[in-house]
């Protein structure tokens, strides 16, 4: 008697991104075949294409992010440093001015990468679909789901020359990001609604790039000046983030009524005349800008609740900012997908491919990381004006209350501070934050008195001067 043989196993990734490469990656050791599907046309190395218009502003890949990455493709973060990234200590290598005050640069806890999100993105890709199991479909546009309520057994697509097909899959992957229409095909198969969340603190984002003095051209630290939200005016920042080719990203931002210079003229002169503190425009004084200024209000904070949904079909899954996009301020899309795609892998690792209910397992699992950075950008969202239909919820208000203290108590307590850096590098859950001994400290306060400015070097203020 002759054995049949095994079927073989198919996937489908919508979006081509760091989300549906990283997605692609994790279940390349599961199927035999995994097809990414993406409706531009993606380029070959480091360079900006149509369909991201997000790579133009600021980016960090926490190291919790990182870590995934690096179980996912080992020796990217080598391969990014070689390219020109910048690997920078948490908060050794960073000058940050919370709503509290300045933060004093610690011993390094964790760290972060900083890069044009064009490099990672290309990087990433250049990986992934070196695998022979990773097959790319461009210029190919998702026209819905097929199957039923029950069960997807593929997508439907459309190619750029107007020809339509079917894409048959065992698994697909929806990680199109903010444009998702995952919620629509999932009621045209014939589901209820889902529910979704909105916190839109209403933030306009302006980002140029500039050359670096040139003694400022290795790692200098990132310099993050905070938006206060309860300071009853337009909440307004800037941040500076050294990235590869001797360059400075530089992104600032305003809630309504307080919105950065979409233009080039009046660019550096928001950094010193409308944020909080003047350090990001006195340190542009002696740069040259390369690029025009670019402006986006792509900011709001939306998750989509598909845990929650009282049925779910077998074989879909959706990940990344189709999920739960995230004011871009606070940095944590990319690593979130990519914690995201590492628990993809995991639970089909522990469940088994094809099992009952593997699809709800998946989309459950991911709602945790996924959660972490939802508390962590809505904390502060939540108070700018309008920026829900009813304010914060008294919950909410203790919540953001208690992490105000603990943030003034971090600015005098390395030890907080670690604790801290823990939760918003995404390497530890928010439940260290009410250890006993943290609670205590923050009863007590800080250790140390507050800085009276920000806390650069000698050396890094002469590396700036003209």
């Amino acid at each position: 008697m002759t054995d049949r043989p095994r079927p073989a196993r198919s996937a489908v990734v919508l979006g081509g991104s760091l989300t549906g490469m990283l997605a692609a990656r994790a279940l390349a050791g599961y199927a035999h075949s995994v097809t990414v599907v993406e409706r531009d046309a993606l380029p070959d190395g480091p360079v900006p294409r149509r369909g991201l218009p997000q790579a133009r502003h600021a980016h960090v890949l926490w190291s919790g992010g990182a870590r995934a990455i690096e179980d996912l493709l080992p020796g990217t973060t080598e391969q990014l440093l070689a390219a020109g990234a910048h690997r920078l200590a948490v908060t050794t290598d960073m000058v940050t001015l919370s709503a509290q005050g300045w933060f004093r640069r610690w011993p390094e806890s964790h760290h972060m990468l900083l890069s044009s999100r064009d490099l990672l993105d290309a990087t990433i890709r250049a990986q992934v679909l070196d695998d022979d199991r990773v097959h790319l479909v461009e210029r190919t546009e998702v026209r819905g789901l097929e199957g039923t309520a029950g069960a997807v057994t593929g997508v439907r697509v459309r190619a750029g020359d107007g020809t339509e097909r079917t894409l048959a899959a065992d698994l697909v992957v929806d990680a199109t990001g903010r444009t998702s229409r995952a919620s629509r095909w999932l009621t045209a198969l014939g589901l209820p609604a889902p529910a979704r969340r909105e916190v839109d603190s209403g933030l306009a984002y302006a980002s140029r790039v500039y050359r670096a003095p040139e003694r400022a051209r290795g790692a200098y630290p990132v310099v993050n000046v905070q938006a206060d939200p309860r300071a009853g005016v337009p909440g307004r920042g800037a941040v500076l983030l050294p990235i590869e080719g001797g360059r400075w990203l530089v992104t600032l931002h305003g809630t309504r009524g307080g919105e950065p210079p979409s233009g080039n003229d009046d660019f550096v002169r928001f950094a010193l005349e409308d944020v909080r503190h003047p350090l990001v425009g006195e340190l542009l004084a002696n740069t040259e800008p390369l690029t025009d200024v670019t402006f986006t209000r792509t900011t709001v904070n939306r998750r989509w609740l598909y845990e929650r949904m009282p049925v779910w079909p077998e074989n879909f899954t959706v990940l990344g900012d189709a999920l739960a996009a995230y004011n871009p301020v606070y940095g944590h899309g990319m690593s979130v997908a990519a914690r995201s795609a590492v628990t993809l892998r995991s639970v089909i690792h522990r469940h088994g491919w094809g099992t009952p209910g593997l699809a709800r397992h998946v989309q459950r699992a991911v709602a945790r990381p996924v959660s972490a950075a939802w508390d962590l950008a809505t904390g502060q969202d939540l108070f700018y004006p309008g920026a829900t239909e009813n304010g914060p919820t008294l919950r909410e208000r203790l919540a953001a209350s208690y992490v105000d203290r603990l943030v003034r108590t971090a600015m005098g307590n390395g030890r907080i501070a670690r604790r801290l850096t823990d939760v918003t590098s995404l390497e530890r859950g928010a439940e260290v934050l009410f250890a006993p001994r943290v609670l205590l400290a923050a009863v007590v306060g800080p250790l140390r008195p507050p800085l009276t400015g920000p806390p650069l070097t000698t050396e890094e203020r002469k590396a700036v001067e003209g």
